[in-house]
C-alpha cells in the first residue's frame, strides 16, 4: 500500500515536527504503529492497510526519520524521555479522548516499552504489542542476573546475545556509521533486505533511508549504555502486553524474553518462524494478531472514554 493515500498532519513537540499519517475511521479505536531502525513509518504500510477497515490506524515518523524533522543538536536529542514526549504529543492529537493500542517493531518496540512502563502514560495506552525490541531496563536486569548468578545455560545465553549485538558496538563508533549509511551501505540496503530477509520491494525502504539511518544511530548512543548499566528498578508495564517473537531474528535471542512474565500484568506470547522484518514479510499474520489482541482488550474494557 502507498501511504500517500493516507491523511497526513504535522504534530509539533519539543522544537521538532512529526509527520503523522492516518488511515481508517477517526471515530474508531486507534492503533498506533511505531517503526524501528533504520526504518520510517512505511515499514508498516502493509500491516496498516490490513487494519484500516476496522481501526483508526496511525503511523508516525520518529524524530529525525522520514518526514519528521531532526533535533538540533543530534546528541541528546533521541533519549527515551524525549521519544515519550513525542508519543504523547501524537496520541493527544489523534486520540485525545480514548487510549490507543500501541504496536512497536525493533526500536519502535524498545521505545514503546518505555511508553508502557512510565507513569505519565497511564490511561493513554490500552494495550501494547511488542516485536523484535526488548525493554532496555528488562534487558539490563537480564544481563545483571546472568552475571551475578551464572550457570552454563545462562552464560551461553549471554554470549549468544552479545554476538547478535555486534552492530550495536559499531553504531557507537563516531562518524563511521553515518559515512557508511550515506555511502555504500545506504545504496545497497534494499538489496540486502531482499536477499537476507526476503523483504519484497515496493514503497519501502524510502529514499530518506540514508539520512534516517545516520540520524537514528543516536537512538543507540543516547540510551543503550546508560540504561543497560543502570536499569530502572521497577519497570513494570501498566497495560496488557502481546509479545511476537520471530524465531529466526538475527539480532535478538528469544531467551531475552524468558523472564518477561515478572514485568507485565498480562502476557500473550506468539512465536513466528520468520526473520527480523516481520512487518514486511508477515503482514497478514502480524495484522491478524494485532487485530485480535486489540479487539479482546477493547471488549474487556468496554471501550469507554478516558476519565478526567
Amino acid at each position: 500500500m502507498d501511504l500517500r493515500q493516507a491523511r497526513e498532519r504535522r504534530v509539533r513537540t519539543g522544537g521538532i515536527e512529526l509527520c503523522v499519517a492516518e488511515l481508517g475511521d477517526p471515530e474508531a479505536a486507534t492503533i498506533v504503529l511505531v517503526h524501528g531502525y533504520p526504518d520510517s513509518k512505511e515499514v508498516w504500510s502493509e500491516v496498516a492497510a490490513r487494519l484500516a477497515d476496522r481501526w483508526h490506524v496511525v503511523l508516525y515518523d520518529v524524530r529525525g526519520h522520514g518526514g519528521s524533522s531532526a533535533p538540533q543538536p543530534l546528541r541528546g536529542g533521541f533519549t527515551l524521555e524525549k521519544l515519550t514526549d513525542d508519543f504523547l504529543a501524537v496520541v493527544d492529537a489523534v486520540s485525545p479522548d480514548r487510549p490507543v493500542h500501541l504496536v512497536g517493531h525493533d526500536w519502535g518496540s524498545v521505545q514503546s516499552w518505555e511508553f508502557a512502563t512510565v507513569d505519565r502514560t497511564r490511561g493513554r495506552i490500552a494495550s501494547f504489542t511488542s516485536m523484535s525490541g526488548p525493554c532496555l531496563d528488562h534487558f539490563g536486569h537480564w544481563i545483571k542476573g546472568r552475571i551475578k548468578q551464572p550457570t552454563a545455560r545462562r552464560t551461553l545465553q549471554l554470549l549468544g546475545q552479545g554476538a547478535k549485538s555486534w552492530y550495536v558496538y559499531l553504531l557507537h563508533t563516531p562518524v563511521l556509521p553515518e559515512r557508511a549509511w550515506r555511502g555504500p551501505l545506504g545504496r545497497r540496503w534494499p538489496a540486502i533486505l531482499s536477499r537476507m530477509e526476503n523483504v519484497p520491494r515496493g514503497d519501502y525502504p524510502t529514499p530518506s533511508l540514508s539520512r534516517d539511518a545516520a540520524h537514528g544511530a543516536w537512538l543507540y548512543r543516547d540510551n543503550i549504555r546508560s540504561r543497560l548499566a543502570r536499569p530502572r528498578p521497577a519497570p513494570y508495564a501498566h497495560v496488557p502486553v502481546q509479545l511476537i517473537t520471530p524465531t529466526g531474528d538475527s539480532f535478538l535471542s528469544p531467551a531475552l524474553y524468558d523472564e518477561l512474565d515478572r514485568w507485565v500484568p498480562e502476557l500473550v506470547r506468539h512465536v513466528l518462524p520468520a526473520k527480523h522484518w516481520v512487518p514486511r514479510t508477515q503482514p497478514d499474520r502480524i495484522a491478524a494478531w494485532v487485530d485480535e489482541f486489540a479487539a479482546a482488550t477493547e471488549k474487556r474494557a468496554g471501550a469507554g472514554p478516558i476519565e478526567g
